[in-house]
Parts: C-alpha cells; sequence; structure tokens
C-alpha cells in the first residue's frame, strides 16, 4: 500500500493510465527567415488559443465558471504582451520559435519565483503547463487526451494540469493518482467537482506503476494498493458502491430545513469566488451566501476593476440569491495572493505582513471603489459586509468611518443603497480572538475564518510540508479558540458563523453544534452532506461530545474521539 494525502473522498478500482509530462525534443536552430518563424509562432498561438477555450467551455457546463476561467487565464497568460515582445524579438534575433518561447516562459518564471508566494507559485504551473502544451503544437507533438481513456480508467500523473484534466470524461475516470498537490491545489479541486476519487502527493507514483496496472484507491484516507487481490478489489468495489449510495442519499435532504436531531434550526450558507457561484449554491440548496472571496475579481483582471464593474458583480450575486443574505468579504490581498497591478512589494513574512485590511486602510483609493460598489449593491438584496484579518477595534472603526462617508458621498448623488447594512469581522487571529468581547461592540455579526485561525494560532505556514502535521483544527488550542470566539459573540448578541473547512468537517461538525455555532458557510457541494451531518446530533450528544474532546490534551487524542463517534 501506498499513502499520500485524500484530495477528493471515494474509492475506486481501475487500471492504470499513466499520463506523461515529458517536454517534447526539438532542435534548437539558427533562423533566417524570421518572418516566417514569427508566423510560426503566431499559427501555434492562434491553435493554442482555439483548443483551450473549447476545452474551457466543456469544463464550464461539466463543473462551473471558477475551473473554466482557470483555462481562460492560460489564454491572457500566453497572450500576454510581455510574453509576446519576449519570444518576438527573441526570434527575430535568429532563434527558432521553440526556444525562443521557452526562453520568455522562463523570464516569466523566474519573476513569479521571486515574489514567493503560494499564488504565484500556482502561475509558474500554469506557465509550464502552457508552455508543454505550445511545445507540442509547435513540434506536431501529439497531445495527451484523456477523453479517449476507457472506462474504469485511474489516471496517474506526476500533477494533472488544467489542460490535462479540461477534457476529462467522469464516467470514464474511477481515480485519480498524483506525485504532488494538496486540498486546495488545482486536481483536488477539479476531482471534488467531477466526484472522483483522488490521492495526491504520493512520492514516485508514476515510477511505481505501469499502463494497464490494476489499482484500488481510497481517496477518504489518502491510501492505494498496487495490484490488489481479488478479495481487496471486491471490498473496495464495496466501498465504492456505499459510498456513491450514501452521496446519493443526500437528496433526501434537499429542500429540507437544517436543524439538528432535536431541533435547533441553524443556517447552511455556501461559499463563492464569482457572481455567477451564488447559482450553484441554490442549486445545492444552500440558504444564502457565507463568503463571497472578492479578491478573484482582482486576480482575474489585468488592471484594477472600476466601481461599476464591482458593482455589477456584487448585484449579479444579490440578485441571484433573490433576498437571502450574501456576505461579501472585502479585498483580501497579501500573504498568498498577490495582484500584480497592485504592486505589492516583497515581504519576507507575507502572512504576518502588507495584507487584508492593512492594506485597504492604507490605499483608501482602492478600497473606496469596493465599498461604494458593494453600498449600492446592497440596495439589490440582503449585502453585508465582511472584514478580514482584524486584529484590533482601531481597524474596524477605521472601516466602519469610511464607510459612513462613503453613504454620505452616495446620499449626495440620489444613488439608492441598504443604510442599516450590516458590518461583520472575520475572525482569523488569535488578537481577534482574544478581544472578541471587544469586536463584539463593534461588529454586526462574525464570522470565523478557521483556514488563517489555525494557521496563525499554531504559528505554521500551511504550504509547508515540514510542519504541516500541526495545521490541524483539531488541536486542543484551535478548538478552545473556536469555542471562545462563539460564546462570546452569542453573549453580545450577535450571528456567529464560520466560513473555514471546518464547517464541513464530519469530525468537527458536533463540537460546532455544541459550542453554539449557528451558520455553516461551506463549498457549494458541501451543502447537503453537512445538513445531514447536523440532523443526526442533538446538542445533548454534541455536549457529551464536546467535554470529552476538551478533556484531551493533544491534537491526536482529539482526532481519534471524533472518528470514533463519526455518524
Amino acid at each position: 500500500m501506498v499513502k499520500g494525502i485524500g484530495g477528493s473522498a471515494g474509492y475506486g478500482v481501475g487500471k492504470v493510465v499513466v499520463i506523461s509530462d515529458a517536454k517534447p525534443e526539438y532542435v534548437v536552430k539558427n533562423i533566417t527567415d524570421t518572418e516566417a518563424e514569427i508566423k510560426r509562432y503566431e499559427d501555434a498561438v492562434a491553435s493554442f488559443e482555439k483548443k483551450t477555450q473549447a476545452m474551457a467551455d466543456t469544463m464550464r457546463s461539466q463543473v462551473g465558471e471558477h475551473n473554466a476561467e482557470i483555462l481562460e487565464g492560460h489564454i491572457l497568460l500566453l497572450k500576454d504582451p510581455g510574453m509576446e515582445e519576449i519570444t518576438k524579438s527573441t526570434i527575430k534575433g535568429g532563434t527558432c520559435a521553440e526556444a525562443a518561447f521557452e526562453s520568455a516562459c522562463d523570464m516569466f518564471i523566474q519573476m513569479f519565483q521571486m515574489t514567493g508566494d503560494e499564488l504565484l507559485q500556482q502561475r509558474v504551473t500554469d506557465i509550464n503547463d502552457i508552455r508543454m502544451r505550445m511545445l507540442k503544437i509547435l513540434t506536431g507533438t501529439p497531445d495527451v487526451n484523456v477523453a479517449e481513456v476507457p472506462a474504469g480508467t485511474v489516471l496517474v500523473a506526476t500533477d494533472l494540469t488544467p489542460s490535462m484534466t479540461a477534457g476529462i470524461v467522469k464516467e470514464n475516470v474511477v481515480g485519480i493518482l498524483t506525485e504532488v498537490g494538496g486540498q486546495t491545489s488545482h486536481s483536488a479541486i477539479l476531482a471534488r467537482a467531477l466526484q472522483i476519487p483522488a490521492v495526491l502527493s504520493i512520492n514516485g507514483i508514476v515510477s511505481k506503476v505501469h499502463n494497464g496496472m490494476e489499482v484500488a484507491l481510497d481517496g477518504v484516507h489518502g491510501e492505494c494498493i498496487l495490484e490488489p487481490d481479488e478479495q481487496q478489489k471486491k471490498e473496495y468495489l464495496i466501498k465504492r458502491a456505499e459510498f456513491i449510495k450514501q452521496r446519493e442519499m443526500l437528496q433526501i435532504y434537499k429542500g429540507k430545513e437544517t436543524v439538528t436531531a432535536d431541533g435547533e434550526k441553524l443556517m447552511l450558507f455556501g461559499n463563492i469566488g464569482k457572481p455567477e457561484d451564488a447559482s450553484q449554491v441554490l442549486l445545492n440548496d444552500g440558504e444564502g451566501i457565507g463568503l463571497f472571496r472578492t479578491e478573484f475579481l482582482f486576480m482575474g483582471a489585468s488592471k484594477l476593476p472600476t466601481e461599476e464593474e464591482q458593482f455589477a458583480a456584487y448585484k449579479q450575486a444579490a440578485e441571484i440569491m433573490a433576498g437571502k443574505s450574501v456576505i461579501i468579504r472585502t479585498l483580501d490581498v497579501g500573504g498568498d495572493k498577490d495582484i500584480p497591478y497592485l504592486g505589492l512589494e516583497k515581504e519576507d513574512n507575507p502572512f504576518l505582513g502588507f495584507r487584508a485590511v492593512r492594506y485597504c486602510l492604507k490605499n483608501e483609493d482602492v478600497y473606496k471603489v469596493q465599498l461604494r460598489a458593494l453600498l449600492r449593491a446592497s440596495a439589490f438584496g440582503d449585502v453585508k459586509i465582511m472584514i478580514p484579518l482584524v486584529t484590533c477595534v482601531e481597524e474596524v472603526r477605521a472601516v466602519k468611518a469610511l464607510v459612513k462617508r462613503l453613504m454620505a458621498e452616495l446620499d449626495a448623488e440620489g444613488r439608492k443603497y441598504n443604510k442599516d447594512i450590516e458590518i461583520g469581522v472575520m475572525i482569523e487571529t488569535p488578537a481577534a480572538s482574544l478581544i472578541a468581547d471587544l469586536l463584539a461592540k463593534e461588529a454586526d455579526f462574525f464570522s470565523i475564518g478557521t483556514n488563517d485561525l489555525t494557521q496563525y494560532t499554531m504559528a505554521v505556514d500551511r504550504g509547508n510540508a515540514k510542519v504541516s502535521y500541526l495545521y490541524s483544527a483539531y488541536n486542543p488550542a484551535v478548538l478552545r479558540s473556536m469555542k471562545h470566539i462563539i460564546e462570546t459573540g452569542k453573549a453580545a448578541g450577535i450571528t456567529v458563523g464560520m466560513c473555514g473547512e471546518a464547517a464541513a468537517d464530519p469530525l468537527l461538525i458536533p463540537l460546532l453544534v455544541s459550542f453554539g455555532l449557528e451558520e455553516y458557510s461551506v463549498s457549494a457541494t458541501s451543502v447537503l452532506a453537512t445538513r445531514g451531518i447536523l440532523s443526526k446530533w442533538s446538542k445533548k450528544e454534541a455536549d457529551e461530545l464536546a467535554e470529552k474532546a476538551l478533556s484531551l490534551s493533544t491534537e491526536a487524542e482529539v482526532a481519534e474521539l471524533l472518528r470514533e463517534a463519526q455518524k
């Protein structure tokens, strides 16, 4: 058995198809007819754009807008004026198109790597994906076509790039295995969207398998058996059937209220990154939007989105939700999210630096545009403003004062907005947790961001594999912090929600019920599963489990207890 990370839950038994990422070979030539070579390069770009747009359209219909936009972003990167200028000027110097394009890619990668942040590291992956596909077009090398793999296939690769996965026919693929990637990688996100089991970050898996080899994988626990015997195959197929049946049974929760076993009413919201994603939340029976990550609007643009562009996006989400709550987080830039045109300087510790509300309050020209757009959108639905990475009361007061000034501007212009718009705070730092009582006097609601709260509480970089063992919401320190935040907010009479990964964790949910969490905001595809888990726990049962969990000393002890108690 080999072990990795469970990237997408489920079980599969099938035959391996290895997707090679070997770079096409070519001979570096000196070019005399540079105009013809530039034309060859331009033709390759046009071919790339046509193929990629077709893949994006297919992906849009299968798994939604966000995944399609990853591929469309490849077109934008390839056609970036800097990329084109470097390539063409190198060709004019007598270098063949293949070598010239690789030179441009290397320069972009070097530029991205100098920033040292996680988002731009993902762009390095994107550049390498573009590089491979362009070289295949230029050299006439056939591209990988995962759409043609037979039924019962388990795809194996070093990493599955966006272009590799775009053509997946989910009926034919029963599993995915990769050497790299984690819960938030493209491979994991797409596998979950397609409901294909995946085990990621398996050391050397490509060299351990061959085409046609049978494997049995467990995406729940992150395990894979190579060449399973008949009994093992039978066991995994039974697990697969049970898992699929259980997933289908979740449909019984559609249209029902979100309640605990003893009838306590809760709210179940969805997290989105684009306004059109709100439709997926409704499709999965979400009761509102608990987190609209607005930075994706900025990342997908080549320049600062205008007030009208932002207003249109926020208004669209509000109108889709038709009166249901839409909590919109203001720009959370910095840390692992860099937006080149904002001109953020490289920092030694970006997660502890100039990010989120800190950046926004020092760049009012950017922040005012967003806040005005949010205020105007509030006339079209139940829009609420949420401030990220708050560490002190002064930050909340400064945002509220700015909102008040902008309201006066809108009044003078005769524009409509909700004069009673709620302004809430994301509690995701130890500082905010410790002064939750003070923040509750300033905020209309709290939302716990468990991803950053866990990272900052445990002083751990969640992207660093060497310390990833410390990154767990089951740690007693994190549990105590969550309990304190929820109880403090409720004591102050404000609503407390949660929008981090922990809100959908089936093991953690009973503890959140005990702590008194009222709003759970999860991915659209997790809504029904979360509702089902909540319905199985009464407050009394949850309290008994929480009492035991809080008496334990280590993360491992808590995790074992929660696994044993899982319903």
